[in-house]
């Protein structure tokens, strides 16, 4: 077998797992509002099930309705639970995987928003820097209730018929807040000395084991670095783990981060594959009990050396499963070119704040039962795709799989849209992974790419389609400002495209969205001077917060001039006319280009000279509104899976 180490067997404590394949836990908001286990999310692990992964670690679920973190959980602190996280298990263990609850508490890390308006709680009233509430110190009486609220939820866990637990040790939630010395303060005895702030955990740990028997594996989540000052840094980290062995605990799954470090816990697509995996070595150097190492590991060849390597003991696959559920099947089959990629776009970690789980690559992540139903009954009818981007290639791979002919015209000569631009910043090579699964899926099922083709609408009547799909994407908005039409502008396409050219030059952005900060950072890398100008009183607005987070430091580094609330009056000769909208004064700033990043409009033109004139006729991503990969890929196969 080609991953010799990924698929052997493995044990935490004395349960057998079938592979070294681990879903770390990852918000879904898939259960009902009461807390139950719902329908939608057993059919979503049970794809993963069925994908071929070892063992599921679920999401957040806190011990105690007060202890969310965001607008909804599972929950476990109750018998009438049981039922539903029963079914959970019991589809789990049909494929043989494995399945651990992992019981939380939010404590400083929560808004009153999501406990029903009440003050959160910590071991000491110090707030969280991202959610700014103080919070309510915990008496001692408190103490003990919240641990055995801990203890009463690993019991309902195994009543449940779930094969462990894990407790949730990390990201600055409430255990990680009692053994950071950056959040415990307390001078009682659940602070002060080492000893003290492990206390929490420990007497949960004890306890689980005296209620549930030693035989009912505990797993902890680390942040073995928090990544913020004053925090745990990694020499603290390992010295937590080897506590945490000696009380008892099964396995160690490292971590790092907190709120105030948030890129750290979900990563933006500048983090490198397997970035974190220092850290799970460094645990595994200093302990006997198996580690989980996660971070970023999106490739079975990767994940297969890491184990190789020694480096750790199982590897957490998580965003991976999101946008791939038979990532497991796929690789030990062979069949590792097939995987769809997690291109680390953070699309999901955005949706899952207000909505269920979604993936920008996967439509199906989180809608499972809707899409269960895949029907082949195109009979070879021909539909035509005016569009090659993601919404257009999307929709052509799923109406070729349902047996339709299909022909997709496309005006460059590749296909991709705006993926080509988007790839080209620092970092940001991971979209051409959906780029190349996409051409690949095309080529394999033989869809007729007509590329370098402008159509219009003689060119689609001349094929007489049975159905319609117009992707025509987007085009720049230009600012109605003096001496925009000067040589000096030209659009961001036009640097992604060919960013060589302005090399060594004073540049001025115009637009500080994300495309337009990304576009610094890859000019800044070029040597270019850049001046990042934008109307609003912040940069990158509309990004979610990790890339938030990632951009503003990034660019910190990189010596680029930022004028917020700033806006173009002038474009001159050799420079630009802005105003200070706070001051109401203008400035000059010395350019030799100038790079317009001030939002796009949907090219809808062709759609509309359709209109009435075909049946089955459909719009698509960019064309209907531009949003993100994510929103193009969900219509494309919407639409083509819904057609008739």
């Amino acid at each position: 077998m080609k991953y010799d180490k990924l698929f052997s067997r493995g044990k935490i404590g004395k349960l057998l797992l079938k592979n070294r394949v681990v879903m770390p836990s990852m918000g879904t908001i898939l259960n009902l509002t009461t807390g139950e286990i719902s329908d939608h999310e057993i059919a979503y692990f049970e794809e993963r099930a069925k994908g071929g992964v070892g063992l599921i670690i679920t999401e957040f679920t806190p011990i105690d309705p007060l202890g969310k973190s965001g607008i909804s959980h599972p929950r476990v602190d109750g018998p009438k639970f049981i039922p539903m996280l029963s079914r959970l298990a019991d589809t789990v263990h049909k494929y043989d995987a494995k399945i651990f609850m992992q019981l939380s508490h939010a404590g400083r890390e929560t808004f009153p928003d999501f406990i029903d308006g009440n003050q959160p709680v910590a071991p000491s009233p110090i707030p969280c820097g991202l959610v700014g509430e103080t919070p309510r110190e915990l008496t001692l009486p408190e103490i003990k209730v919240l641990i055995g609220k801990f203890i009463n939820g690993a019991m309902v866990c195994k009543q449940a018929k779930m094969d462990g637990i894990e407790l949730h040790g990390a990201h600055g939630y409430l255990i990680n807040q009692f053994i950071s010395p950056k959040t415990n303060k307390r001078t009682d005895e659940y602070g002060g000395s080492f000893e003290g702030r492990l206390k929490f955990v420990k007497e949960i740990v004890e306890g689980i084991k005296q209620m549930c028997g030693n035989d009912f594996p505990v797993s902890v989540r680390l942040s073995i670095d928090e990544f913020a000052e004053g925090g745990i840094q990694i020499e603290l980290g390992v010295a937590v783990a080897k506590f945490l062995e000696s009380i008892g605990v099964d396995v160690i799954n490292v971590s790092s981060g907190i709120y105030e470090s948030f890129d750290t816990v979900i990563e933006p697509i500048t983090y490198d594959q397997g970035w974190r995996a220092y850290l799970a070595e460094a645990v595994k150097k200093e302990v006997h009990i198996p580690v989980i190492a996660v971070g970023v590991i999106r490739e079975p060849d990767f994940a297969e050396q890491l184990l190789q390597d020694n480096k750790t003991d199982f590897v957490a696959i998580g965003r991976g499963h999101i946008a791939d559920p038979h990532w497991c099947k796929k690789a030990q089959s062979g069949r590792e070119s097939e995987i769809r990629r997690c291109i680390s776009c953070l699309y999901c970690a955005d949706e899952v704040l207000y909505d269920h789980i979604r993936c920008a690559v996967n439509a199906k992540t989180g809608r499972e039962l809707e899409f269960k139903s895949f029907r082949y009954d195109g009979d070879g009818r021909k539909v035509v795709i005016i569009g090659g981007g993601p919404g257009g290639m999307e929709a052509a791979r799923v109406l070729a799989k349902r047996n339709f002919n299909v022909v997709l015209f496309e005006k460059e000569t590749r296909l991709g849209g705006q993926l080509n631009y988007g790839s080209k910043p620092p970092g940001k090579a991971k979209m051409l992974w959906l780029l190349k699964h996409l051409s690949s899926q095309l080529m394999q099922l033989e869809v007729d790419l007509r590329l370098g083709v402008q159509a219009d609408i003689d060119t689609v009547k001349a094929e007489d389609p049975y159905a319609t799909f117009v992707a025509t994407g987007a085009s720049a908005i230009i600012p109605k400002v003096e001496g925009i039409d000067k040589d000096l502008v030209c659009l961001v396409q036009d640097v992604l495209g060919d960013s060589d050219a302005f090399s060594e030059q004073n540049v001025a952005i115009i637009g500080a969205g994300m495309t337009g900060c990304e576009t610094a950072r890859l000019l800044a890398s070029q040597g270019c001077h850049v001046a990042l100008v934008e109307m609003l009183s912040d940069i990158g607005t509309g990004a979610g917060l990790p890339d938030k987070l990632d951009i503003v430091k990034r660019m910190k580094k990189e010596d680029i001039e930022i004028f917020t609330d700033h806006r173009l009056l002038e474009v001159k000769n050799s420079a630009i006319l802005v105003e200070d909208m706070k001051a109401k004064r203008t400035s000059e700033i010395k350019v030799d280009r100038v790079v317009l990043s001030t939002g796009m409009r949907p090219n809808c033109a062709l759609y509309d000279q359709l209109y009435g004139q075909l049946d089955n006729l459909f719009l698509l991503g960019d064309a209907v509104s531009p949003r993100r990969i994510g929103n193009a890929i969900q219509e494309g196969f919407e639409k083509a899976f819904v057609l008739e």
